[in-house]
């Protein structure tokens, strides 16, 4: 009988040292991915991804998301086929659009993100599969490139390209062209469903088999036998991410008047006394509508919720010091046979 699929997800909140422990526990546990964040400006996921590779060897590793602007796109396909030949073809190439306000002050104009996110999926396509291409668009400009192995491995690279999607139009878009779906963390089940409907509207307009389509979605679990503690830790994150990411709550249905209370005390770049000043404002009904955040079956319960509703696999992002409490719970509520 085969088994659920899951997943943790590694962001900058545990030293690296630790998480690479937690992605060998998980691999141990009969988990079936790792997914590493590249996330704001604080741990690059290409890195990352090279060392989980060295330390596993079962597990696939995905990056959850790489942000394609600051990156051209022959030396993106020469860095993911890099990390297939390190992994023994365990790769999945997770790509994203990055987010205002971090790309104008880091000087990259955000225009056109699904035009630029098509262009990159179609090119690195070609790329992988040892195309020589050629290619002139206002996103990329490529004159009889091809990626250069002339020595080892020099097979294509079948590397499944995802797509972190949030909005419609980027939905439908990944459907239409993706592998799979890296869904938000920070939204509600509702939401994933409504997804679930732009997912399929852009497969079925592509002519593509709608169940092909993979759906592994970040989901952030606060898990203590203290609930009150575990909502507390929750709040945290969250509140960074309806400061900072407000497109991501706007998707889960949260009031544009608390948006605007957040984003008054806090946005990016951020500090601890920001954050720890804007958490009052933040109710334990909207923690508990877009986390899997309580005792360990609250959390287990949250999890199949998002299952239910059509996550595929769940990406489960620990907010706990030792992640785990969450591998060895999760492991035993999804059986690994």
């Amino acid at each position: 009988m085969s088994h659920q699929p899951l997943a943790i997800y590694l962001q900058d909140k545990h030293s690296i040292r630790d998480e690479f422990e937690f992605a060998r526990y998980a691999e141990q546990r009969g988990f079936d991915a790792i997914w590493q964040a590249d996330t704001r400006l604080a741990r690059d996921c290409v890195s990352m991804m090279g060392a989980l590779a060295a330390l596993t060897t079962r597990v696939k590793i995905g990056s959850g998301v790489l942000p394609f602007w600051p990156r051209n796109v022959a030396t993106l396909a020469a860095t993911y086929s890099t990390l297939w030949e390190m992994s023994n073809g365990r790769i999945i190439c997770g790509l994203g659009a990055w987010w205002e306000p971090i790309t104008s002050k880091v000087g990259i104009k955000r225009v056109k993100p699904l035009q630029a996110m098509r262009e990159y999926v179609t090119v690195l396509r070609k790329l992988f599969a040892h195309e020589v291409v050629t290619w002139h668009s206002e996103f990329i400009n490529l004159d009889e490139v091809q990626l250069d192995i002339i020595h080892g491995d020099t097979r294509p690279r079948p590397i499944p390209i995802y797509i972190g999607a949030t909005g419609d139009k980027m939905l439908e878009l990944t459907g239409e062209i993706a592998d799979g779906a890296v869904l938000n963390y920070m939204v509600s089940p509702a939401y994933i469903r409504a997804a679930i409907q732009h997912l399929r509207a852009g497969a079925t307009r592509a002519g593509r088999a709608f169940d092909a389509l993979d759906r592994p979605e970040l989901i952030v679990v606060s898990m203590d036998k203290d609930r009150a503690k575990a909502l507390d830790l929750a709040r945290e994150l969250l509140v960074q991410y309806l400061g900072q990411e407000p497109h991501i709550m706007k998707a889960s249905g949260v009031s544009q008047e608390l948006l605007d209370q957040v984003h008054a005390v806090l946005t990016w770049p951020t500090t601890k006394e920001k954050v720890d000043q804007a958490m009052h404002l933040v109710p334990d009904d909207i923690v508990q509508m877009v986390t899997a955040s309580g005792t360990p079956n609250e959390c287990v319960d949250k999890v199949k919720e998002y299952i239910a509703a059509g996550c595929t696999c769940p990406i489960m992002y620990s907010l706990q010091d030792d992640v785990r409490q969450l591998i060895d719970v999760m492991a035993e509520a999804f059986p690994r046979t």
